[in-house]
């Protein structure tokens, strides 16, 4: 495994600023933001090769709808999600991290012929069938994220985004992020989850349950750690904490309390590997 955190979660007055912080820390790479990432990516490319950093991934955040019922709307989506992707193979990222909804279902209940549910899994594997090839020929993978109830009706567990995986029969580049906020409200078992899953992980958010840094809350990272040594996860695990997309406001209070939650890690037996030089 490797750390990573997200970037808006670090102090200093420019982005190289921020790498340096990272990287006096132990991080080894940085999860960027997607919404304006064209622009900066000249700029990202040159702090992560300054500080010997690397792209862990790009959040595409809530830009846009992919299960609008617009189809406008939904082409809209999809040039950004691919616009993302770009991103992420121009700055060396893996991948690209998505949640295909947000809120409430947009597409009416068509039931008995199918329910609003029904209709989302079915748009979302017809996006899939194309993004597959795309991701594949980009050499990049797709994070499809599950989260939690009171943000979506669609995709809450590991198993919600496993279903999908089946439909476009397991494909290597779509895998899953399994958020652990996420995953404290959704799962009735998170370990176990995280075995059953194993093989669809791809990516991993780290926070505690109350989305505080890890240590501030109550999951048990020792048993978190054994569980994934066990099938041996070999990905990237990034911090999401606090108001993702908008921690700016707290970047000064992470720094202060980042390298307490990181010597809790340690001791409860999380091992991240180095970059490769």
């Amino acid at each position: 495994m490797r750390l990573a955190i997200q970037e808006d979660m670090l102090p200093g007055r420019s982005l190289l600023e921020k790498c340096e912080f990272a990287q006096r820390l132990g991080f080894q790479g940085i999860e960027f933001w997607g919404h304006g990432l064209t622009e900066r990516v000249p700029a990202v490319v040159a702090a992560l090769h300054q500080t010997g950093l690397v792209a862990a991934a790009v959040n595409h955040g809530k830009q846009g709808d992919l299960l609008h019922p617009d189809r406008a709307a939904r082409e809209s989506a999809l040039a950004d999600l691919r616009r993302s992707v770009v991103n992420a193979v121009d700055i060396g990222a893996e991948g690209v991290i998505v949640v295909p909804h947000f809120g409430p279902p947009s597409l009416p209940d068509l039931t008995p012929y199918k329910s609003a549910a029904q209709l989302e899994y079915e748009l979302l594997h017809n996006h899939l069938r194309s993004l597959s090839d795309y991701v594949y020929a980009m050499g990049c993978n797709l994070y499809i994220e599950p989260i939690n109830r009171y943000e979506t009706g669609f995709l809450n567990t590991l198993a919600d985004g496993a279903r999908v995986r089946r439909k476009i029969k397991d494909h290597p580049h779509i895998k899953l992020t399994a958020d652990l906020f996420h995953m404290a409200l959704e799962e009735t078992d998170i370990l176990q989850s995280l075995r059953d899953h194993a093989a669809d992980i791809g990516y991993i958010h780290m926070a505690d349950h109350n989305r505080r840094l890890p240590g501030r809350g109550l999951l048990d990272f020792s048993l978190i750690a054994v569980t994934l040594k066990q099938v041996d996860y070999q990905g990237w695990v990034s911090l999401e904490c606090g108001e993702p997309s908008q921690n700016h406001l707290n970047a000064r209070q992470f720094a202060t309390d980042l390298p307490a939650s990181l010597g809790l890690l340690k001791l409860a037996g999380w091992v991240f590997k180095p970059n490769a030089v």
